[in-house]
């Protein structure tokens, strides 16, 4: 609801969420992702879809809404998006192996120089390049794995 502000596109969303589960339950792996996880991802991407199709038609909005409705609505703030989202980056990080992790971690989350991290790992500069570049791919991969879509 406080992402899509509309009471009736939420419910629609929720139903959405609970028919892709149910239809996809076979490609549910607990050894990827927890429950929770893959519940998010589905309904991240069904709010997502949603979002899409008001933009794409926003006409079709206007035919049930009373006018002036739409005047006082506030934006999408997208905070709920960042929560779920780091959820699903956390889930992926624990999928990649510890050293493209570590490198991850320290130069993108924590914003540190590749020299730092080189000289606190003990390795070349090079090889935390390495590491961040196969890293990255890992955690595509395993996001791609858990059904999040870009």
């Amino acid at each position: 609801m406080r992402q899509l502000r509309d009471d009736g596109a939420a419910q629609e969303v929720v139903q959405e969420v609970f028919l892709r589960a149910w239809r996809r339950a076979d490609s549910y792996d607990p050894s990827i992702a927890s429950l929770r996880v893959w519940l998010f991802a589905i309904a991240r991407n069904a709010v997502v879809d949603e979002a899409r199709r008001v933009t794409a038609r926003p006409w079709r909005r206007n035919l049930t809404d009373e006018p002036g409705d739409l005047a006082g609505a506030e934006p999408v703030d997208g905070g709920e998006d960042a929560v779920v989202d780091s959820w699903l980056v956390e889930e992926a990080l624990r999928r990649v192996r510890a050293e493209y992790r570590e490198a991850i971690v320290q130069t993108y989350l924590r914003g540190r120089a590749y020299a730092d991290v080189a000289a606190e790992l003990g390795v070349p500069v090079g090889t935390v390049r390495s590491r961040v570049f196969y890293g990255l791919k890992a955690l595509r991969l395993a996001m791609d794995e858990m059904g999040v879509e870009p």
